[in-house]
């Protein structure tokens, strides 16, 4: 499934590989060949699709919590890999306001343990640390933010995202410059897909509903939101890490942003209707917002730097998007084999972007 064949054999440890979008990126650099490792928390949900994907015996699979110090510098200095995808984090805005301690602790305290752990171990080409696209100062604008706006943060969970930006620069510069390995950060979008159980996620509440006959009440239903398919940015961190590992990577050491195309970033409202027309049933209503947690109205993401750099973006539009995602829901509940269909959704979306262009998509690239 193409990257020209980089993964093919390579040591390859993702944190937070028990999450939804680390096991899709498990499954994936398994399909590439590669010597998965992975360290991370137990999966935070049940079902999971780290489980649906029976990843624990096909990979080299460790239970950590990026916290521990000691752990983590253990395990990567046994493992040795050649790239790391770093995505072990709170990824969740509300959840952060109930504890805040928690997620400022995993997602800036993590990231300094595994950035300190990297310095003890040669031969790391390439690290991805993967932040959110809620890491700017929100505007609340129409254009979308691009890679110098102002980094900051209302919530504790989208604040700590802009404060990894800041100590992976930070630890870039100081620690990092003139060795062979290099480090960036990647700012994705919001990401839907088959296998995501975690709370508050609109698809979630979404199955939860239809499943007790209940319409899904919305608490911001005009909120925009660049949502996309999980494979999107993950296909742009494997590939920010294959370029990363070139000779001429050092050009590549900086933030990346990953999101879809502006035309295709759509409100919470209109997402729930492409998910009802899918389904082919559920009813959809507005309802008013819970509690006062501060949530942003419009985000959007600029992609510009990806597009005309790596070259990267954004391959199915969010409508392709919630169909894949509806049938593996669809899928996983008639008790389908759900890793041959994963296998052949990242078939079918690599196959796509080969079609659209993509050097990353050629197997030759």
């Amino acid at each position: 499934m193409s990257f020209g064949g980089f993964y093919r054999g390579r040591r390859v440890l993702v944190t937070g590989h028990t999450g939804f979008k680390g096991s899709w990126l498990a499954h994936w650099l398994l399909s590439l060949g590669a010597e998965v490792h992975g360290v991370a928390l137990a999966p935070a949900t049940d079902p999971a699709l780290f489980t649906a994907l029976d990843l624990a015996p096909r990979m080299q699979h460790r239970l950590l919590d990026v916290r521990d110090a000691d752990a983590l510098t253990a395990a990567v200095a046994e493992i040795r890999p050649e790239v790391v995808l770093h995505l072990a984090a709170q990824s969740l805005v509300r959840p952060s306001y109930r504890d805040a301690r928690g997620t400022w602790e995993t997602n800036v305290g993590g990231t300094v343990n595994l950035l300190e752990a990297m310095r003890a171990v040669p031969g790391i080409a390439a690290c991805v640390v993967v932040t959110s696209d809620k890491c700017y100062v929100n505007r609340e604008q129409g254009a979308g933010y691009r890679e110098d706006d102002p980094l900051g943060g209302h919530d504790p969970y989208s604040a700590s995202k802009a404060a990894m930006e800041i100590v992976t620069a930070s630890y870039r510069q100081s620690f990092f410059a003139g060795t062979p390995l290099r480090i960036a950060t990647a700012r994705a979008g919001n990401v839907i897909g088959g296998g995501d159980w975690a709370e508050e996620r609109v698809i979630t509440e979404f199955l939860t509903t239809i499943g007790a006959g209940r319409p899904l009440a919305l608490r911001h239903p005009q909120a925009v939101r660049p949502w996309q398919h999980v494979l999107e940015p993950l296909a742009g961190y494997l590939e920010l890490a294959r370029v990363l590992a070139r000779p001429s990577g050092e050009a590549f050491a900086e933030a990346w942003n990953f999101g879809p195309a502006d035309d295709d970033t759509v409100t919470v409202e209109a997402l729930a209707q492409l998910l009802a027309e899918a389904w082919g049933s559920g009813a959809i209503r507005a309802g008013a917002p819970p509690d006062d947690l501060h949530e942003a109205s419009v985000l959007r993401l600029d992609c510009t730097k990806a597009r005309t750099r790596l070259p990267w973006w954004g391959v199915w539009p969010v409508a392709t998007a919630v169909r894949h995602a509806v049938g593996w829901y669809r899928a996983h509940g008639a008790g389908e084999d759900v890793v041959a269909l994963a296998t052949a959704q990242l078939t079918a979306y690599t196959a796509d972007a080969r079609e659209q262009g993509l050097p990353w998509a050629d197997g030759d690239g």
